[in-house]
C-alpha cells in the first residue's frame, strides 16, 4: 500500500526523531527529500547504521541554511510537506518558517517541550523528555532500551498528526501548522495512568504473572499471563497448578520466587517447546538479530551519499 506515493516531503530536521517520521513516510509511499547541512546530519557519524536504516530510499539534498536559503525556499516551495526540528522560532529567522511556505503546505515541527511555555527553547534528548513527562517515576535510574519520546511520542506522534492534516487539505485545499511536543506526547502515554495502576507496580514486577524470567541457559522468558484462565493452564504446564489460586495475592516477591525456582530449571528453547502454542502469554526476549529474523521488513539498507540529489533539485528548480 502506498497511499502517499504524490506526496512530497521536505526535511529539514536532524537525528532519530525527524528520520523516523520520514521513514514512515517514506514507508507509505512519499518522496521524501532531506535537506542536509554541508556537513550533513549528525547522525551519519554518531550513528551510521541507525541513519542508513532509517534514512534508506531518501533524497539527499545540501544546502548551507546560512549563505543559500532561497534554494531551501524553492524546495519548499514544491512540497507538500515540510519538517523541521529546529528550537521554536529559528527555522522563521532562517527563512523557511511556516509563514515563508506556501498555504497548501502542512508544516510540522517536532520539539522538545512544544511552540509556548517556560521550556520552549530548552535543550534536550529522549531522556531528558521522558523524565521531565513522568514516564520515569516507575524505572529510574534504568533506562529503557528505546528512545521512547524520539520514536513514539515525537516521530509517531508527528506522522499521526500529518496524515490527518492531509486528509484536511483534501477537503479545504490548504495546509495546516503543526507543533509536536515529545514531552508533552510522552506525557500523554501514561497519563491514562495519573489516577492508579490496578496493582501497584503493575508494568514494572509488582505482579509475579506479568514478568521477565531468568532460564537455565541465562536466557529470559516474558510471562504476561494476567487472566486468571492463563495463569491456571500456565501453572498446569509448569507442574504446579496449586500456584494458581495465588495469582493475586498479597505476597507476590514470593510468588515469583517460587516461579523463578522453576523457570530456571530449563533452557529457554525447552520452555518454548514445552509450552508451544498454549494460551498462557509467554515467549522469549529475542536479541534484536532474532527479532529481525523473525519480523524483520526486508534486506539491509545501503547508505544514501551526502548530496547526491543536489544537482537534479536544482535543475528542477532552475538554480
Amino acid at each position: 500500500m502506498q497511499p502517499l506515493a504524490d506526496i512530497v516531503v521536505v526535511d529539514f530536521t536532524r537525528l532519530l526523531p525527524g528520520a523516523y517520521a520520514s521513514g514512515e513516510f517514506r514507508r507509505l509511499g512519499a518522496r521524501v527529500v532531506r535537506v542536509e547541512s554541508p556537513d550533513g546530519d549528525p547522525m551519519r557519524s554518531t550513528a551510521p547504521a541507525w541513519d542508513t536504516a532509517l534514512r534508506a530510499g531518501t533524497e539527499s539534498v545540501v544546502c548551507d541554511l546560512a549563505t543559500d536559503v532561497r534554494f531551501a525556499q524553492a524546495l519548499c516551495s514544491r512540497a507538500d510537506v515540510v519538517l523541521e526540528g529546529f528550537r521554536p522560532g529559528i527555522a522563521a529567522r532562517i527563512g523557511i518558517g511556516p509563514d515563508e511556505v506556501p498555504d497548501t503546505v502542512v508544516y510540522c515541527s517536532i520539539t522538545g517541550f512544544g511552540g509556548e511555555g517556560p521550556h520552549r527553547e530548552r535543550a534536550g534528548h529522549d531522556v531528558n523528555y521522558l523524565g521531565w513527562a513522568g514516564v520515569l517515576d516507575d524505572t529510574a535510574p534504568e533506562l529503557p532500551a528505546v528512545q521512547v519520546a524520539d520514536v513514539a511520542a515525537g516521530a509517531l506522534g508527528a506522522v499521526t498528526e500529518v496524515l490527518a492534516a492531509l486528509r484536511e487539505r483534501d477537503r479545504t485545499g490548504k495546509g495546516e501548522r503543526i507543533v509536536v511536543s515529545m514531552t508533552h506526547r510522552a506525557h500523554d502515554l501514561v497519563a491514562h495512568r495519573l489516577d492508579g495502576d490496578p496493582v501497584p507496580r503493575m508494568l514494572t514486577g509488582g505482579l509475579a504473572c506479568y514478568r521477565i524470567y531468568a532460564t537455565a541457559d541465562e536466557r529470559f522468558l516474558t510471562v504476561g499471563a494476567l487472566e486468571p484462565k492463563f495463569f491456571r493452564r500456565l501453572c498446569e504446564l509448569v507442574g504446579v497448578p496449586d500456584l494458581a489460586d495465588r495469582q493475586y495475592d498479597e505476597d507476590q516477591d514470593g510468588l515469583a520466587e517460587q516461579l523463578s525456582a522453576i523457570f530456571a530449571t530449563r533452557s529457554l528453547a525447552d520452555w518454548l517447546a514445552h509450552l508451544g502454542d498454549e494460551d498462557v502469554c509467554v515467549g522469549p526476549v529475542s536479541t534484536l538479530a532474532e527479532a529481525s529474523l523473525a519480523f524483520g521488513r526486508g534486506v539491509p539498507a545501503e547508505p544514501v551519499p551526502l548530496g547526491t540529489h543536489t544537482g537534479a533539485w536544482r535543475r528542477k528548480l532552475g538554480l
